[in-house]
């Protein structure tokens, strides 16, 4: 496993971060992964080299298991060793019934929020705090001001924003930058091979600002795994197999299946038979060469098996032809983006 650095910091990571979304979630009643699997991922991801950890207060049923699986595991080893990213914002279940400061990006509900996560991951400190969403109802000079509270604190090293418009990220920046406050360092948006044109303008932010971009779901919710194929004469439905996440949520088809992802995948398909890669590591590959910005994805892996495919790709040479070529493949003949259905 090879390390860089996180944007602008002096942050080492992996090129890979494990992500723990599914760690004590429940949908449609089947735990995704309990406790043991958790732990065991946990231990294959640290025994690949891998030392970059995202989590999110939200991530459980109930809330907080996720934080509460990774603060066992921590606490048989060195702290130290380890990069631990969380987030606020959304509503935390762990109370009951929410209420009316318990979501959002005001101080009371930050304040709330990083306590409890640090209670759960037994640590004094994390890496990197997320702000999970954009907070309209509060001003964003309260949230930058309240993040920069828990940076001098020593509770959070480092900022980070997850989906948000790159106006808004600009805005934030641009405030914490007026008032000499703690800003961005790191981003979270959705962004794959298949989807890169729609968060252009969010990524040409990052440039400009020296941030790291750690998207979530590379793989498209496994869609670029190469593991679905396509039901004839409907392009925006797939196969699932049983027990994939296709088959799982309902959103799988209208959020990550398109037209222009078919025709990202089967590239992606012919560059891995080239270098005798996976379509899964060719595509995480894809993004760890973006060379204007520090990329390092965020592999949700439910299985060890999954796990040691998605580490492969560190191993994976692309070149810049081939690079070329997947990100061609998102236009048509006459070099018009191919969209999703809407």
């Amino acid at each position: 496993m090879d390390y860089r650095r996180l944007g602008d910091t002096g942050l080492s990571v992996s090129e890979l971060c494990l992500g723990t979304w599914r760690f004590g979630r429940e949908t449609n009643g089947v735990v995704e992964t309990g406790r043991e699997e958790a732990h065991e991922l946990l231990d294959a991801a640290a025994d690949r080299g891998i030392n970059f950890v995202d989590t999110a207060n939200v991530y459980g049923t109930p809330n907080g298991k996720s934080e509460t699986y990774i603060g066992e595991w921590l606490a048989d080893r060195d702290r130290e060793d380890y990069v631990i990213a969380s987030k606020v914002y959304f509503p935390f279940d762990g109370r009951g019934e929410p209420g009316p400061n318990d979501s959002g990006l005001g101080r009371k509900h930050i304040r709330a929020q990083i306590e409890g996560t640090l209670d759960r991951l037994d640590t004094d400190y994390l890496d990197v705090y997320y702000i999970h969403r954009w907070d309209e109802d509060t001003p964003i000079e309260e949230t930058m001001r309240a993040l920069d509270e828990l940076v001098a604190e020593g509770k959070v090293h480092h900022l980070g924003a997850s989906t948000m418009a790159a106006w808004r990220l600009t805005k934030a920046q641009w405030t914490a930058d007026v008032n000499g406050y703690a800003g961005f360092d790191v981003v979270q948006p959705l962004h794959h091979a298949g989807y890169y044109e729609d968060v252009k303008e969010y990524l040409d932010v990052c440039i400009d600002q020296e941030l790291a971009v750690c998207p979530y779901s590379p793989l498209a919710g496994g869609f670029l795994t190469g593991k679905y194929e396509r039901v004839a004469g409907d392009p925006y439905t797939v196969e699932a197999p049983d027990g994939s996440r296709a088959a799982l949520s309902e959103r799988f088809d209208d959020f990550y299946v398109s037209a222009r992802g078919w025709r990202v995948l089967d590239e992606i398909r012919a560059v891995a038979a080239e270098v005798d890669a996976s379509p899964a590591q060719v595509s995480l590959r894809w993004l760890m060469d973006h060379d204007a910005f520090t990329c390092v994805p965020i592999v949700g892996a439910r299985t060890v098996d999954q796990l040691d495919e998605n580490a492969g790709a560190v191993g994976v040479s692309l070149s810049a032809d081939q690079f070329e070529r997947i990100g061609e493949a998102r236009y048509d003949d006459e070099g018009r983006r191919w969209g999703h259905q809407d």
